[in-house]
This record gives structure tokens, C-alpha cells and sequence, in this order.
């Protein structure tokens, strides 16, 4: 098959559809060989070759060489073979060059399924080969058409959908519209790759400070990690290897005008942006900031963390519909529960005094179980009495009796709370259902400050900055001694 323009024709294709020379090649090879065998039938052996010098493709159909011909196509006599192969014998199998005009409709139409069955397999391999690499980036694309659960977004080569879920709350596009996403996921199905898109993904608000900032992609800032409740806020940590660059500083830009860049893109998100630090501790109390922490107790066992913030400072700590602490425990990737202070105390003091309800229990002992960790019954049932004698200095026995005190005080409890429930559960005179809201003086005390907690945890301010830096301070942890 000799096409003098074929290479020129297959460099096109190549380019214009993304696909391999090579892979071209083979597909052409395969559309001849099943528009042979479409002519002359299974039995028939050929071999295909490209030959890059001329461009042709060369199709050669072996016969044996055999005394006498029964089989003219598929056999091939002494003599003839002779002229071929001067040493050729009995049972050999030559080559001779086929016409491929003669090939005939049928094997030509056959051979076009094949070439069209094969481009769409290329470039489906192709498409999926350029994407999947690019996972975690961010792309920019054209919204090609929306739908109640998803847009379309042509990304050139391909198409690609941002479901509902992974879109910002409140934004919306139309058909034309430029959109920035971030690549979650290649999925290689039946009908094509299938490209899935972000704009919730912390991987997004990563790559947008990483475009915004010079200094990340130097290598001399890191981000340390993200959290987002998209359309709403986000918190991201940020270190530096270079004592001299402030990654806070280096993040927000001169103005604010790196980290206005990133909000803009994501509708007005609030952006807090945090010092990382390696002591988990401390870095919990920069990602409650502005906040201030009292103390932190930590449970390595179960990956927790109780926060204990000054009364004033609760609802600042857990933010608008506990926002706060859910990102900062989603960035620490420490479960967090923020304690008042007086709550603490009270706690405290209930735990102390359930250890001092104990018969053996002895004011200095209370105390030395305090230090190590024992701060209520409910601690001491959790050990074994060679633990306990081990931590508290005492025999054996005398721990065993009072872990065996503590659990008969555990299983007293639930008695006294029922006990508490049907004292509470008694009616209440009528004269005290009658008081107004307004006269009641302990729903006047409420203080609504549900409200007041969205302004003062914007970390774009200069003070709010301020506040997160302060947060680092190793003041703020009292370590139980």
C-alpha cells in the first residue's frame, strides 16, 4: 500500500488528536491485516511493515514451498521458489509482496471500522495518560454547559465535571464563563477518562497560595496543611526554613495583596493563616487563635486534646456553630474539646471530691493520684492494682481495696442520678410558670454572643495577625505537674 503523503498524513493525526506516531502505525497495520484476512480468509499468513523511508506500508504474504500446487494462494511451487530464493527447499516459507488494491470493498470498509475502533482507544489512552500525572493541580478550563447536579467544563482534550458537592456555596456560572478548579481524581471508564473537579478541596486553597506565593515554591516557606469549610473560612500552617522570612508575612504579601488574590478566587473566603509549630500542643493554641488557652491536656491514647480558654474566651475558641474548633481540629488532626475555665475548675474539684468520698482514700494520696493523671474514680477502675500500687506507692492489696471502692462508687452513680432525675422532675408551682421572659432574671443574664465571634478571627487584619503570632507563646501551656 503505497501512499506518498501517508507519513505527512499520520504526523497530522498525531498531533491533532494527541496520539503517539507509533501508536497510529499499529492501528493502520492492524486495519490491513483485518482487510486481508476479510479477503482471503483466516488461514492466510502476512506479515505488515512501515517503512519510514518512503512512507509506505509493505504487506507480505508468506506460502510454502511445496512440490506440487493444490493451494495457489496459499502455496507456492519449487520453480517459483527457486526465483526467489535460489536456496530455498521443501517446506519453506517465503514472502512475497501483496497488491493491496485487490483487497476489494468489503476488506476496505472492514479495515476503516478498525483504523476508527483503534483512534478511539488511542485517544482515550492519551487522555488519560495527560491527566492522570496531573492530579492535584489546578486547571483552568471553560464551562461548556451547567446542570442541576454538575457542571461541564471543557478542558480542551477533554471534557470535565465539577459536581454540586465540590462547588462553593452561593457561586455560579454560565455557559462561556472561565472557571479555576482542582483536580481530585482521573477515572478511567468505558465511554472515556473522566475528569473530576474541585473548588472545596484544601488541595485548592494549597495550589492558590503556591501561585500567589514566590517563596513557597522556592522551597523556603512550606505549608504545613489546610482545612476549609469552603465559602465560608479556611486555615492553612505555614513554616519557614529561613529564620530571616516570616511565613505569615510572606503568605499575606505586602498590603495583604497575595492573600486578597486567594480570597478573590474563592468568593470571599476568610483565609486564617497559621504559624506551624511541632509541639502539638502549641500548635493547637495558634490554631484556635485569636483565642487565648489557659492549658491543654493531652490523651495521646485516644489523639485528644481538652483546651481549657478563660471564660471570655470560649466562644471566641469554638467560633460561629463551633467553626473554629473544627478546623483547627481538622488542621492538627486532633480531636478537640474547649473547656471554660470555671468548667474545668468545677470538673476539677467534682473529681477531686469523688476521690475523697473513697473510705481508704487519704487527702495525700488524692493528691499524688491527682499529679499522675488520676482524676477521678472513673480512672482508677481503668487500671489494674499493680498499676496503681506501682503509681501510688502502696501495696497490693490496699490498691486492690481501692479500686474495688471506686467501682462500687461507679455503680452507685447511675442509682443517685435517677434519684436526681425524679427530684428534678417534680412540678413546679404555678406562680413560678407564670414569670414572664422578660422578669426572669436568669434569661436576662444570657449573653448572646453568638454573633460576636466572626469579627474577631479574620486573620486578614494586621491585629488578627498579631493575635495568631501571640498564640505561639509557650506561656499559654500549663502542663500538670
Amino acid at each position: 500500500m503505497l501512499i506518498t503523503d501517508m507519513k505527512r498524513v499520520i504526523e497530522q493525526v498525531s498531533r491533532d488528536k494527541g496520539i503517539e506516531f507509533n501508536v497510529l502505525v499499529k492501528a493502520l497495520e492492524e486495519a490491513l491485516r483485518s482487510a486481508a484476512k476479510k479477503k482471503f480468509g483466516n488461514k492466510i499468513d502476512i506479515e505488515i511493515q512501515y517503512n519510514e523511508e518512503n512512507g509506505e506500508l509493505e504487506v507480505f504474504q508468506f506460502k510454502e514451498v511445496v512440490e506440487e500446487v493444490t493451494e495457489p494462494e496459499f502455496q507456492i511451487s519449487m520453480a517459483e521458489g527457486r526465483q526467489l530464493d535460489p536456496e530455498c527447499e521443501i517446506g519453506d516459507s517465503l514472502g512475497t509482496k501483496m497488491d493491496t488494491t485487490t483487497f476489494g470493498r468489503i476488506a476496505a470498509q472492514s479495515a476503516k471500522q478498525v483504523i476508527i475502533q483503534k483512534l478511539k482507544v488511542a485517544e482515550r489512552n492519551a487522555v488519560y495518560n495527560s491527566f492522570i500525572d496531573r492530579q492535584g493541580e489546578i486547571i483552568n478550563g471553560i464551562v461548556q454547559r451547567t446542570t442541576r447536579n454538575e457542571i461541564i467544563v471543557n478542558l480542551g482534550q477533554a471534557e470535565a465535571v465539577l459536581p454540586k458537592r465540590e462547588q462553593i456555596p452561593g457561586e455560579s456560572y454560565r455557559r462561556g464563563d472561565r472557571i479555576r478548579a482542582y483536580i481530585v481524581k482521573v477515572l478511567e471508564e468505558s465511554r472515556g477518562p473522566q475528569v473530576v473537579l474541585s473548588r472545596t478541596h484544601p488541595g485548592f486553597l494549597i495550589n492558590l497560595f503556591k501561585t500567589e506565593v514566590p517563596e513557597i515554591n522556592e522551597g523556603v516557606v512550606n505549608i504545613m496543611g489546610a482545612a476549609r469549610e469552603a465559602g465560608s473560612r479556611g486555615k492553612i500552617a505555614v513554616s519557614s526554613n529561613d529564620s530571616d522570612i516570616d511565613p505569615i508575612g510572606a503568605c499575606v504579601g505586602i498590603k495583604g495583596n497575595r492573600v486578597q488574590s486567594v480570597v478573590q478566587e474563592l468568593k470571599g473566603e476568610k483565609i486564617d493563616i497559621i504559624p506551624w509549630h511541632m509541639d502539638p500542643a502549641k500548635f493547637v493554641c495558634n490554631a484556635l487563635a485569636p483565642a487565648e488557652v489557659s492549658r491543654v491536656i493531652i490523651d495521646e491514647v485516644n489523639h485528644s486534646m481538652e483546651v481549657v480558654v478563660p471564660d471570655d474566651s470560649q466562644s471566641i475558641a469554638i467560633g460561629r456553630g463551633g467553626q473554629n474548633v473544627r478546623l483547627a481540629s481538622r488542621l492538627s488532626g486532633w480531636n478537640l474539646d474547649v473547656k471554660s475555665l470555671t468548667d474545668y475548675e468545677n470538673s476539677i474539684q467534682m473529681g477531686m471530691d469523688s476521690l475523697m468520698a473513697l473510705p481508704s482514700m487519704t487527702k495525700t494520696l488524692a493528691d499524688m493520684l491527682f499529679k499522675e493523671g488520676f482524676f477521678s474514680v472513673e480512672d482508677l477502675v481503668k487500671v489494674s492494682a499493680e498499676e496503681l500500687a506501682d503509681v501510688a506507692g502502696i501495696s497490693d492489696t490496699d490498691a486492690a481495696e481501692l479500686i474495688d471502692q471506686a467501682n462500687q462508687a461507679v455503680a452507685a452513680e447511675p442509682d443517685e442520678a435517677d434519684n436526681d432525675a425524679d427530684a428534678d422532675s417534680d412540678p413546679l408551682p404555678d406562680a413560678a410558670a407564670e414569670i414572664p421572659a422578660d422578669e426572669n432574671p436568669a434569661a436576662a443574664d444570657v449573653p448572646d454572643t453568638a454573633d460576636d465571634t466572626d469579627d474577631t478571627d479574620d486573620i486578614n487584619d494586621a491585629d488578627d495577625i498579631n493575635d495568631a503570632d501571640d498564640a505561639d507563646t509557650p506561656e499559654k501551656i500549663d502542663n500538670l505537674e
